[in-house]
């Protein structure tokens, strides 16, 4: 259904470092680089970051997040993990979500810059 979604942020290089290493477990990368964008995806950009002078507040209440298509638990894992070694922060452990479905498995953080994400694995 969508091309691509973008988000604004407050720091490029923090942005940068997060993402990169949050998302390199599912199998996405950087493929675009510049000083006020960064454009992320597996072959083509599905997430743009952009520098904005007023970035979307965080809402917790909002409903607000993106999530991940991971190609197997232990990449929900890895997810999970690098994204709080590199200043995440936790919004829900690693495991099945069976009120979702009974093989629903992800995990869930905020972005520094407060966005809520998900890495997901139906399997």
């Amino acid at each position: 259904m969508f091309d691509h979604v973008s988000i604004g942020v407050a720091d490029i290089p923090r942005a940068r470092t997060f993402y990169d290493e949050a998302l390199k477990p599912l199998g996405y990368a950087r493929l675009s680089d510049g000083e006020t964008s960064l454009g992320y995806g597996e072959k083509e950009v599905g997430l743009w970051i952009g520098k904005a002078a007023k970035p979307v507040k965080a809402d917790m209440e909002s409903g607000l997040h993106f999530c991940f298509v991971a190609r197997d638990r232990k990449a929900v894992d890895a997810f999970h993990a690098a994204a709080l070694r590199n200043g995440g922060k936790d919004n829900g452990k690693p495991g099945v979500r069976s009120d979702y479905s009974p093989t629903y498995y992800a995990a869930f953080v905020i972005d520094p810059d407060g966005y809520r994400i998900e890495a997901y694995c139906g399997k």
